[in-house]
């Protein structure tokens, strides 16, 4: 919606403000109180509006900014731009949206993939290893598959928790998209224990490597 300016967007969301929504998202890292649903209405409603997205991530606030991912261009944004952004995320779910609806999709996914991994922000570092998992199961060619596992059963045990998650999505991925990789993924996944005992909601696969990869193959195979 063409004309809708940052004032009236802000107090939009500030109207949207639920206590009970806040609570729940500050359990798992996130400070805001707005629906998603919510959200994403507005998205919708306003459609695409680059500069409007860009006003609305200088703002801070992560319900703004969870907006702004849902309406940018993500081929409008430079690398630099992105690389900032990125450092900027403070939260998790700002973070996930920013490389899963943004960065995915930008012509420097590939230069910031290999530039992040190896950053010493281990939050920036877990980044690249996401882009690297969505790499393996969609475009391995030139990735050393073996390289990753030396490396994952190095250094998975120890990372934080937001590499560490990050680097299991790659091994998972390694095993699930790669039969010539999958036994020894599942090994590294069993000898590491991580996730192992991450609690899963009944119907759902656990991130423990070595399930992950069995029920995956399972229903590639079914």
């Amino acid at each position: 919606m063409a004309g809708t300016t940052l004032d009236d967007v802000m107090a939009e969301l500030a109207a949207l403000e639920d206590p009970k929504v806040r609570a729940v998202n500050e359990k798992h890292g996130d400070d805001h109180g707005v629906n998603l649903g919510k959200l994403r209405a507005i998205a919708k409603r306003l459609k695409t509006q680059q500069e409007l997205a860009r006003e609305l991530w200088d703002t801070g606030d992560s319900a703004a900014r969870l907006l702004a991912l849902l309406i940018c261009r993500p081929k409008a944004f430079a690398r630099d731009e992105l690389d900032a952004m990125l450092r900027q995320a403070r939260t998790p779910k700002v973070h996930d949206w920013l490389v899963s609806n943004v960065v995915k999709k930008s012509p420097h996914a590939e230069e910031l993939r290999v530039d992040w991994t190896g950053d010493p922000d281990p939050v920036v570092a877990g980044a690249g290893w996401t882009l690297t998992a969505e790499r393996v199961a969609k475009k391995p060619e030139g990735i050393d598959l073996a390289g990753l596992l030396d490396v994952i059963e190095a250094e998975m045990k120890d990372a934080p928790d937001r590499l560490q998650w990050a680097m299991n999505h790659c091994l998972a991925r390694i095993g699930i998209d790669h039969p010539a990789h999958r036994d020894r993924a599942i090994r590294i996944g069993e000898r590491l224990g991580v996730l192992k005992d991450y609690p899963t909601s009944p119907g759902c696969t656990s991130p423990y490597a070595p399930v992950w990869i069995a029920e995956m193959v399972r229903r590639q195979e079914a």
